[in-house]
């Protein structure tokens, strides 16, 4: 394969990536507006209950409570444990190791 194809297949992969971001960001957007506690407080919740380093987080609709949390990976060493907080109580959700097929 010519260097300019795989240039060429590698930016389409870069716009697809950033446009998946950008569509994942502007839904957390829209979901702050209906959140009773900041992700900042979540994140304090979440590092209280399980002290580590957070790799990933969002806000997202799931079952559970009030059906919006925020989900936390932390990391502590080699493990790896998803924190849900609910995003209009501040209630502890889900406090689980990371499964094998992350999100």
């Amino acid at each position: 394969m010519s260097s300019f194809k795989k240039h060429a297949i590698a930016s389409i992969g870069l716009v697809l990536s950033v446009a998946a971001v950008n569509a994942l960001a502007y839904t957390g957007q829209n979901l702050a507006g209906e959140t009773k506690i900041t992700i900042e407080q979540a994140r304090a919740i979440a590092l209280k209950t399980y002290p580590g380093k957070i790799t990933d987080e969002e806000l997202e609709k799931e079952k559970g409570g009030s059906n919006l949390r925020y989900s936390f990976d932390i990391k502590n060493g080699k493990v790896t444990q998803e924190v849900g907080i609910d995003a209009k109580t501040g209630k502890l959700l889900e406090n689980a190791p990371e499964g094998p097929n992350p999100d």
